[in-house]
């Protein structure tokens, strides 16, 4: 259990589920400078899981047809209308077609209260492709998933369009907290994260990756909370942003695109799992405001990637990686 870490002005603590011992740590650190500091705030920017359906048709002509058919705002509302029909809670956002000779790619986009969603997605796609195939009896439907959602793999559209939770995180540390708590220096912590996290993820062509080891944090904290662990994958898009601030400070942030949580459904419901989401106050659906569970849950996820962000980070500028890992990953010598 990392914390206590201040998080949008209350007090939270993150279970993390790992084996690797300077994890929960170095992370628990992290989380003590920023609470010695600004404390984290964050906030959602954009809020919807994604399925992306592939159809084919007989020519590309009327594949783009049928693009140009679901472009239309009032075809969209029937879309909207049959998706919606098939749940409670779930709302059909946006409809984009994306448009490969023969086949048409349907990112559909939908809010799914305080489930992770791929379900309800799944279901309310099922719906949109029989409108489609009413309006275009040619249609076929060569995959429910074609995809573009993206489920699972890395993908520039989720680091670009988003899927899940969008969350944007950010906090001050004073630069005697970077002394004492984190051993370095402003500048020395801005630097390292400017030549590694940016520059070195620059040259090895990553995608989503300007970060120092944010799926490390995302992992543990879903295996704790129950959430699907592959989705690790596009969960822990990040960039680190780090600068010094015209006092001497260091400001960081996180910017991560695509978080996949829920807090019903799937694991959630597992004993362990449960009690960890209770303590972080989330536990099931939001009694007032469906979906403000899973968006508190995103929220957390970022915060302890920054903190762990921030203390790894801190370690690389002191050059003290491997002795902190020969002190919390071996076990102890024999008598």
């Amino acid at each position: 259990m990392v914390g206590p870490l201040t998080l949008n002005g209350e007090t939270v603590y993150v279970p993390m589920a790992t084996t690797e011992g300077c994890l929960v740590a170095s992370t628990n650190r992290g989380a003590k400078a920023i609470s010695q500091g600004s404390g984290a705030f964050a906030v959602i920017l954009k809020d919807g899981i994604t399925r992306a359906p592939c159809v084919r048709m007989a020519s590309a002509r009327e594949a783009a047809t049928v693009a140009l058919w679901c472009r239309e705002p009032h075809n969209f509302e029937a879309l909207k209308n049959a998706f919606e029909s098939t749940t409670s809670f779930g709302k059909l956002q946006s409809c984009t077609p994306t448009v490969a000779g023969k086949n048409v790619y349907l990112r559909l986009v939908c809010f799914a209260g305080d489930a992770m969603g791929m379900n309800m997605v799944s279901k309310g796609s099922l719906a949109v492709i029989q409108v489609l195939q009413r309006e275009f009896p040619t249609l076929q439907l060569v995959a429910l998933s074609g995809n573009m959602c993206t489920d699972k793999k890395a993908a520039a559209t989720n680091w670009i369009e988003g899927r899940g939770k969008s969350v944007v995180v950010e906090a001050t540390i004073p630069a005697s907290v970077v002394r004492s708590t984190l051993k370095t220096t402003v500048k020395s912590i801005v630097d390292t994260n400017l030549q590694k996290n940016l520059v070195g993820s620059a040259m090895a062509g990553t995608v989503g990756g300007f970060n120092a080891h944010a799926s490390n944090i995302v992992t543990a904290v879903f295996l704790a909370t129950g959430q699907d662990p592959a989705q690790n994958v596009e969960s822990s898009n990040c960039i680190t942003l780090m600068e010094e601030t015209v006092d001497g400070d260091l400001w960081i942030s996180c910017t991560m695109p695509s978080i996949e949580v829920g807090t019903v459904g799937g694991g959630t419901s597992l004993p362990a799992q449960s009690a960890c989401l209770d303590a972080i106050g989330v536990k099931g659906g939001a009694k007032d405001q469906p979906g403000e569970n899973a968006r508190k849950l995103a929220t957390v996820v970022a915060a302890a990637t920054m903190a762990g962000e921030l203390s790894l980070l801190a370690a690389l500028a002191a050059n003290t990686l491997v002795q902190a890992h020969m002190t919390h990953n071996r076990k102890p010598a024999s008598k």
